[in-house]
């Protein structure tokens, strides 16, 4: 398994402090916005700037370590970047969570109907969690 450190220098991006934090983090819970990054980021560094959070996003996005998830309705989530999947979403209490399913027969067929040549896709499924469902 790759380290951390491993992961930002095969991606062409200075260690840091905040990175390495940052991707502790996103292993940790997942898929997180900014403004929770930064929220979770002012407990081990209190003086970490908005700003920098940003920063550090957009570097490790540009690079494909991780990626923006656009969730309708809501505000963009980062994780970092794994196998092709779909994500679900909970309309009640908002958790994302990755569903590990081949997306291959969806983009193909996506492809023969439109005429495109796919080369990304973000697959959002909508509805309610278990959990949520257990509290109706």
């Amino acid at each position: 398994m790759e380290t951390t450190i491993e992961l930002l220098k095969e991606h062409a991006l200075k260690v840091t402090p905040q990175r390495l934090k940052i991707i502790a983090m996103l292993n940790e819970y997942g898929h997180l916005s900014i403004e929770d990054l930064y929220r979770l980021m002012l407990k081990e560094f209190p003086n970490v700037s908005l700003a920098t959070i940003y920063k550090n996003i957009n570097q490790m996005a540009q690079t494909r370590l991780i990626q923006e998830v656009k969730i309708p309705d809501s505000k963009s989530v980062y994780e970092i970047v794994k196998e092709p999947h779909l994500h679900m979403v909970c309309d009640r209490c908002h958790k994302v969570e990755d569903i590990i399913i081949g997306t291959d027969k969806i983009i193909k067929e996506a492809e023969a109907v439109s005429g495109y040549r796919i080369e990304e896709s973000f697959i959002t499924l909508r509805g309610i969690c278990p959990a949520c469902q257990a509290d109706s």
